[in-house]
């Protein structure tokens, strides 16, 4: 084997191998950072924000060792806005999200004093050896070839996360026990926990979301929400030693209390609850009057036809578990988006008056569906399927006159 000299080397050569071996040197030094005795490994439980998207809170971990100088969070709810087709993706359910590494001082920071969220925190009761493997466990998840994962909202998120990476440090040790508030809920009642439910963002996911998300959720199931990780580690025990996983819990920041106006004019049930009455005003003024407003008609079978298309393609076109089996779908019926054209024609063809029949029959399986528990629907679209409902009826009746 030959050996190279660095006298024969020039300039440039010399500078490479001397870059080479010191980012060689800096990544042997980070693979094998020993924690202390004195290390602490904690999790930190972010309380909700103000908008959808950190409506649900945030999971993270803390790694503490003063010995050596460490103060740093990992957590799994970092995405790239700059990724290639991000929304396409998103939209798709394809969307990686990354595991993010951030000084703990920037992390406090940014939550208390930017968001006002409150930040609690759990030291876990691990031994040296199961602190070491979680600490590098997250420094292998935040190689740049590791850091990316595929998000999925109720299985695979920031805080269900933690869950599974405790579980590999621990060897599957932890016994995880109900609360002593714990009550058995829906994915959906988890979530509406969560949000007001006569929000834009509840009535989105209502919207979006299909009747698998009203099964009873396991216990384990809850845990993909960021206060029930803190719940359900308050409880857990370690199975040999029977000793609580959680050895100190503290609150780091309380939110302080904000006003905030009152939305009720801004939300789905008045916006929804005004264009229904329109619709019903409108209505009964064609009824009076013989006659009927074909641009309203046009207008609710290109919206239902629009919105059953969608719910259509985010059920078989995509990866997300949660919007299957969505029955929203009988009354957003994407069929209606082909027959505007028979609400173009003063005298309707008989089979579209049967077709029209066949749409109240779907708004009656609605509202079945919706008193058995089989989906709940958002309670903003209250005003909306009365309105249709009232809307169908009346056109039945206008085109038997004719």
């Amino acid at each position: 084997m030959s050996t190279v000299s660095l006298g024969n080397l020039n300039y440039m050569q010399k500078t490479l191998l001397l870059l080479g071996l010191f980012l060689f040197i800096k990544v042997s030094h980070a693979q094998q950072i020993r924690l202390s005795e004195q290390a602490e490994i904690s999790v930190l439980t972010v309380g909700p924000g103000t908008t959808l998207n950190d409506a649900f809170g945030h999971s993270a971990f803390r790694i503490k060792d003063p010995s050596i100088r460490i103060d740093v969070t990992y957590g799994y709810g970092e995405y790239d806005f700059d990724a290639p087709n991000f929304y396409l993706k998103f939209a798709q359910g394809k969307l990686n999200y990354l595991i993010s590494k951030i000084d703990f001082k920037i992390f406090y920071y940014a939550y208390s004093q930017r968001f006002n969220r409150t930040i609690k925190e759990q030291v876990l009761n691990l031994s040296q050896t199961e602190k070491q493997k979680l600490y590098e466990y997250l420094i292998n998840n935040y190689k740049p070839e590791n850091r990316p994962y595929l998000y999925e909202f109720f299985y695979d998120n920031c805080a269900t996360k933690i869950k599974d990476v405790i579980n590999i440090a621990s060897n599957n040790t932890i016994t995880f026990h109900n609360p002593k508030d714990f009550e058995v809920a829906t994915f959906r009642t988890l979530i509406h926990n969560n949000l007001n439910k006569n929000s834009w963002g509840s009535l989105g996911i209502d919207l979006a979301l299909g009747s698998v998300i009203d099964k009873k959720a396991t216990p384990e199931d809850h845990m993909f929400l960021p206060e029930n990780i803190y719940s359900f580690f308050e409880n857990a025990t370690i199975k040999n030693t029977n000793e609580p996983l959680v050895k100190e819990s503290r609150i780091l920041y309380s939110k302080k209390p904000s006003h905030q106006a009152s939305q009720f004019l801004t939300s789905p049930l008045f916006i929804l609850g005004i264009i229904g009455l329109l619709i019903i005003y409108i209505t009964s003024n064609d009824y009076n009057k013989e006659k009927r407003t074909k641009w309203l008609d046009v207008a609710l079978f290109i919206v239902t036809g629009l919105l059953g298309i969608m719910i259509l393609l985010l059920w078989f076109a995509t990866d997300h578990k949660g919007t299957h089996q969505n029955y929203n779908l009988l009354w957003a019926f994407a069929l209606n988006i082909l027959f505007i054209g028979q609400l173009l024609r003063k005298k309707a063809s008989g089979w579209f008056i049967k077709y029209i029949k066949f749409l109240i029959i779907l708004l009656c399986l609605l509202t079945l569906h919706w008193s058995i528990g089989v989906q709940v629907f958002a309670i903003g679209l209250i005003p909306l399927l009365i309105a249709l409902f009232i809307r169908y009826v009346f056109l039945i009746k206008h085109y038997n006159k004719l």
